[in-house]
């Protein structure tokens, strides 16, 4: 138990700040990294400029990169984010589409003239009936 006296309480806390910076630190690294290779207006030379300036001067890079393009960064994340839920938004709808999201298609389909009124007729009532025959797979 003598080697919990050697280690005061200030140096505890003084080790977890430290060790909480190295986190930080290696996130804002990886975020900047992940950035710079998602940009698609950034050129080749550009993306290996930024990639030698962060390697070989980190801290300096890295503030630099965040002053210029700070702002494009958090919009390009947020249009990431836009898009992600857009698509997951899009396969929710499209797996929980139910009876009324079937209607819904067949009716399209009678509109476009792809099936006949009969078709849609025996479409709806199957859906309506809980069978779920659908839209058949030849016309969609």
């Amino acid at each position: 138990m003598t080697i919990a006296a050697d280690y005061p309480l200030l140096d505890v806390i003084w080790t977890m700040i430290v060790f909480f910076g190295f986190v930080i630190w290696l996130w804002i690294l990886f975020a900047v990294f992940v950035d710079i290779f998602r940009r698609h207006e950034l050129s080749g030379w550009g993306k290996a400029g930024w990639t030698v300036l962060i390697v070989f001067l980190p801290l300096l890079g890295v503030l630099i990169y965040l002053i210029a393009d700070g702002k494009g960064m958090a919009e390009r994340r947020a249009q990431d984010i836009q898009a992600s839920q857009h698509q997951f938004d899009q396969h929710i709808r499209t797996v929980a589409g139910g009876p009324a999201s079937q209607i819904r298609e067949a009716k399209e389909l009678l509109d476009s003239g792809v099936i006949t009124q009969a078709e849609f007729d025996q479409i709806k009532s199957s859906a309506l009936s809980g069978q779920g025959g659908g839209v058949p797979a030849a016309a969609g």
